[in-house]
């Protein structure tokens, strides 16, 4: 389970962002998971408590919002999930794609108390 690591880098550069501006006490920060991404989100809710103990975001809550992992087909043109379609295009069936995003994982926000 990586995710121990990515949220300690994730808690690690909050702690960085808040005290090069000034923020004292932070509420809650929302990260941004690709669907296609090799990071685990309820993994991430449960390694939240550990990564955060004993540092100055210990009492912050997360939030956490989904990328949907959509791909262009090369055969048709159409856009598509790939995890709802199981790799392959609805439209033509085609398993020739172009990922255009889900793939990672981000701080979207960082909210002050």
């Amino acid at each position: 389970m990586h995710e121990l690591g990515v949220v300690i880098e994730a808690v690690k550069t909050v702690e960085r962002f808040a005290a090069e501006n000034g923020v004292t006490k932070i509420d809650t920060i929302v990260l941004q998971i690709g669907e296609l991404s090799s990071i685990i989100p309820r993994y991430v809710y449960a390694v939240y408590p550990a990564a955060v103990d004993g540092t100055p975001m210990q009492d912050t809550k997360l939030e956490i919002e989904i990328l949907p992992g959509n791909a262009l087909c090369r055969d048709c043109s159409r856009v598509f999930n790939v995890r709802e379609n199981n790799g392959r295009c609805p439209v033509c069936g085609g398993k020739k794609m172009e990922v255009l995003g889900g793939r990672g994982f981000f701080i979207k926000e960082i909210i002050a108390c």
